[in-house]
């Protein structure tokens, strides 16, 4: 965002009077509990692709590996819903704010070793931002930001489309889904933290076939490879002592995914509440609990511009299933300092895998998402 440009400074005018209108407002319209993450919830599709207002904190996230020509593209789109107010007497008020949006768009060439990423921030009303909730069969899905955005195709919605950036730095991508959406956790919740709520609802779609197109420095790009698809909702998921998270998304090449996170304590020991899933090539899935596997760091990277050390390297075990991995970055600095939107400094990558399968070699294609190694994780998104 260029805070020297009129279209940057009205943006920022939008949103901070926006905050502004909640500040000074009577607080009894703005008080509203939201809905926590408990268990015994059902999914339902493509209902559950649709925004959740109900709950504080939502994000709809793509994550995935391309090919144009013989050049190999990393890339991560994701759109955040914060709610700042429930329902109120005054929401026909054009300032009336009830959501906060943010994007993040990063893009990594792995040949030439780059990576760029782009933010985007906007206050949810006079149309600029929004997401939509599920109404009735056949109503379409959209999450934007002016003109990025997320969109649901298809006669079943089934197929997913991505718009953002723009001629010099973006991509549009349709993403058509290999296997269903796959619930993490047990009995509908991903449980994060101790107590009741401490949780989030949250699928993934763990192979999608991409195709499309890349904008980078002026240049087009046809593209082609695949994707990942996560959807989380939920109002209270960390604790005061918990600091941030290590997650690993994992596609291989014999058409097995898999995914995992751990939650950080403040003392750098891993919380309990950490798990993963096996997601096999027919489309069923198993939960591992924390036990069920092993995470080893094997390289620190440090950044010269945040200044914190992140892991770089891993090797990854689950026993039961004799698999053992090798995660290696494809590029070493893909790190976000998102000052201009949610305010956190996290690390997002591609990665290489390579390792064996069950006594075979197997490779594959994975994204890392590392967060809290700046600074704690803020819980204001």
């Amino acid at each position: 965002m260029n805070f020297l440009t009129k279209k940057g400074r009205r943006k920022w005018i939008l949103v901070i009077s926006g905050l502004l209108f909640i500040l000074f407002s009577p607080i009894k319209l703005y008080t509203q509990e939201f809905k926590r993450a408990l268990p015994g919830r059902t999914f339902s599709f493509p209902q559950d692709h649709f925004s959740h207002p109900e709950f504080k904190t939502e994000w709809w996230y793509y994550s995935g590996h391309l090919q144009a020509d013989k050049t190999p593209f990393g890339y991560q789109l994701t759109f955040f819903r914060t709610g700042v107010r429930g329902e109120a007497k005054s929401q026909g008020s054009k300032w009336a704010i009830q959501n906060l949006y943010f994007a993040h768009l990063a893009l990594t060439d792995e040949s030439k070793k780059e990576f760029e990423y782009r933010e985007k921030i906007s206050r949810g009303s006079l149309g600029e931002a929004g997401a939509l909730s599920y109404k009735k069969d056949g109503e379409p899905f959209r999450v934007w930001i002016e003109d990025w955005s997320v969109e649901l195709k298809g006669p079943l919605m089934q197929n997913h489309f991505l718009k953002a950036g723009d001629k010099d730095f973006g991509m549009e991508l349709l993403l058509t889904p290999e296997k269903n959406p796959v619930v993490h956790g047990q009995n509908g919740v991903s449980q994060k933290a101790e107590g009741e709520g401490f949780a989030s609802h949250y699928y993934s779609i763990s192979r999608l076939r991409a195709e499309g197109r890349i904008f980078l420095r002026g240049k087009e790009f046809p593209v082609q490879g695949i994707s990942w698809m996560d959807h989380e909702f939920g109002s209270s998921q960390l604790r005061d002592d918990q600091v941030g998270w290590d997650w690993f998304s994992l596609q291989l090449d014999n058409q097995t995914e898999l995914i995992f996170y751990q939650i950080r304590n403040r003392n750098e020991k891993i919380a309990p509440y950490s798990s993963g899933t096996m997601i096999f090539p027919d489309g069923t899935h198993l939960y591992l609990p924390p036990e069920a596997f092993q995470i080893e760091v094997l390289e620190r990277w440090r950044s010269k511009k945040s200044g914190a050390v992140y892991p770089s390297k891993w090797r990854v075990r689950v026993p039961h299933s004799q698999i053992d991995l090798l995660l290696t970055p494809t590029v070493k600095d893909q790190e976000l300092i998102t000052k201009e939107s949610t305010r956190v400094t996290y690390w997002e990558g591609s990665v290489k895998i390579q390792g064996e399968y069950q006594g075979n070699p197997i490779k594959g294609l994975g994204y890392v998402e590392l967060t809290g190694y700046a600074k704690p994780f803020s819980k204001g998104i």
